[in-house]
């Protein structure tokens, strides 16, 4: 605005008060008062500046610092109510858990942050029912999660034990179509103590493979895989070798250590090794 036009709002903002004046019912209008103060204030800042200069409300400071004060505000009480959302979204799954029939319940946009207040109730303690109910959600894709973008965004918004649960989960009802939920409680277990060994990825997308070249061809080294000499096919194809193998024994009624021996299996290794070693037979061991 030049100005000209500045003056001419000016005008205009003093005849609307001056009428103002004349009503009882608009004595205490706010807002005809504010106009004409800004309008005072620019015109003032034209009158000062050099002739010719046009109004540019993109550098008027203290335009931009009231648009930045209104903004905080603005942000701030969205904090608020999104607050408020998730403390009664919070107590709703809470009479739910009370009931016994949260698994009955669909999960709806923003329920991972209500997964982090309930566990922030708990003392830091995580709510395995809540991270069973929203795993199983996952991997069945309901509720919000039929969207793949909230199933995409569930990566970063989730734990990493939460995501190899939902991902074990889908792996199983494809080897094992209708698995009954008694039989896929142990899927819990092994997601939150053995992450990796069912594919879970941190939060933090993988860094891409780099290639090296040895004598021997070219391979693929795998960011922090430690198997040397093997190529990136075999130590992709290992893993999930090893969540089939702890799936299919786990329902099997086993349990696989770190190495993928079964109980049964660990017993009979220990037994042959002790009869090989010299305290198996003590005559042997004083002559």
């Amino acid at each position: 605005m030049d100005a000209g036009a500045v003056a001419a709002a000016l005008e205009d903002a003093r005849f609307d008060a001056r009428q103002a004046s004349r009503y009882e019912d608009l004595a205490d209008e706010v807002r005809g008062p504010a106009e004409l103060a800004e309008w005072e204030r620019i015109a003032e800042l034209l009158a000062a500046a050099v002739p010719g200069t046009v109004y540019d409300p993109d550098v008027d400071d203290v335009l931009q610092a009231e648009l930045a004060t209104d903004a905080a505000a603005a942000a701030r009480e969205a904090e608020l109510r999104e607050a408020a959302r998730i403390a009664a979204r919070a107590d709703q799954l809470q009479q739910l858990r009370g009931l016994g029939t949260l698994g009955q319940a669909e999960p709806a946009e923003g329920d991972e942050a209500v997964r982090d207040e309930l566990t922030r109730r708990a003392g830091g303690y995580v709510q395995a029912d809540v991270d069973s109910w929203l795993a199983h959600a996952l991997a069945a894709h309901g509720g919000h999660y039929r969207d793949p973008a909230a199933r995409e965004a569930a990566a970063s918004l989730l734990t990493p034990p939460v995501l190899a649960h939902a991902a074990l989960l889908g792996e199983l009802v494809r080897l094992v179509p209708g698995a009954g939920a008694d039989e896929l409680a142990f899927a819990a277990r092994l997601a939150t103590t053995e992450p990796e060994a069912v594919g879970a990825s941190p939060r933090s997308s993988p860094a891409p493979a780099q290639r090296a070249t040895d004598p021997g061809g070219t391979r693929l080294q795998m960011p922090g895989a430690r198997e040397h000499g093997r190529t990136a096919t075999e130590v992709d194809s290992r893993r999930p070798r090893l969540a089939t193998n702890c799936i299919l024994t786990s329902m099997a009624g086993g349990t696989m250590d770190r190495h993928g021996l079964t109980a049964h299996e660990r017993v009979r290794t220990q037994r042959a090794a002790w009869h090989q070693s010299p305290h198996a037979n003590p005559s042997e061991g004083g002559s």
